[in-house]
């Protein structure tokens, strides 16, 4: 009975990883926007595979889970439904076992732009994508906004949480990753950094950039800052391989008509990141309030 038992329940846990398959296949398809039948092709497979896999009547092969991964910028484990956490290492992320802030606490020129565009003269919602170890989430709280955080990195928020429960603020902490989240309350301001912009490949963009208009009530702001490839300018030493660097002005096109345009520029800055020696970065800064 106990060995029954036993069998039962392992092939409980594979169906329930099947089950989580056929929806992640489901749901990545759909987030871009693909049908079947082009998703099919370029993974040489017959619509009708996609069709099973999504219906959990079958799965893929093996051998088929890396490609599948790779076509839609995924670790095969998050195709299996495992945090994000443990998907994508960055180097961010190797780093964050000090005490300390990393990027210590200094609040830029763009959080304090948010205070003169949308100031908190009534309660305003603020979401904080990919917050890291909570400076901005924290400057905002401080300045009377609500407050909603998040990071793929536990341990990020860890500190973060620490830091905010110091200053006597209560802030929203999650775990999410903007690649597999989807925003479903809306927020006065949405605010995302480089830190956050970076780990979205190029082919996402498009789709998380709607993402955030959808989920920005009308007057409100996205508030964005991407890094800009330069070729006068060296990659940074401590440069992300899982990073993606923007083009030139390209983060100002994700945003039309709908939107008008607080503040567009272009700045250069002198960095010295996490103990890096003094590089030099190039960096699209948007604040975009919503007309409709």
């Amino acid at each position: 009975m106990y060995e029954a038992m036993k069998v039962f329940q392992s092939r409980e846990r594979v169906l329930v990883k099947e089950n989580i398959l056929s929806e992640q296949i489901y749901t990545l398809r759909k987030r871009r926007g693909l049908t079947q039948e082009v998703v099919a092709e370029k993974l040489g497979v017959t619509p009708q595979s996609i069709s099973r896999w999504e219906n959990g009547q079958s799965r893929p092969d093996v051998d088929m889970l890396p490609k599948i991964a790779a076509f839609f910028d995924v670790s095969v484990d998050a195709l299996f439904g495992y945090r994000a956490e443990n998907l994508r290492v960055t180097e961010f992320e190797k780093n964050c076992k000090k005490c300390a802030m990393n990027w210590g606490d200094t609040i830029r020129r763009i959080e304090r732009k948010v205070l003169k565009f949308l100031p908190p003269t009534k309660p305003l919602s603020i979401l904080n994508v990919a917050c890291g170890e909570g400076q901005s989430a924290i400057f905002f709280a401080r300045n009377g906004y609500i407050v909603s955080a998040c990071d793929t990195s536990e341990k990020n928020l860890d500190k973060a949480k620490n830091f905010s429960q110091k200053a006597g603020l209560e802030i929203n902490f999650f775990n999410a990753d903007i690649l597999n989240y989807e925003i479903e309350t809306k927020f006065d301001i949405i605010f995302a950094d480089c830190g956050a912009l970076q780990y979205i490949p190029p082919r996402e963009r498009a789709r998380v950039f709607k993402m955030f208009q959808a989920q920005t009530n009308n007057g409100g702001l996205s508030v964005l800052s991407a890094i800009i490839e330069k070729n006068f300018i060296e990659p940074a030493p401590d440069w992300d391989k899982n990073a993606y660097s923007y083009e030139t002005a390209e983060l100002f096109a994700y945003y039309g008509k709908d939107w008008k345009f607080e503040l567009m520029e272009e700045i250069y800055f002198d960095c010295s990141s996490e103990g890096v020696p003094h590089h030099r970065h190039c960096m699209d800064q948007l604040i975009a309030r919503k007309i409709v």
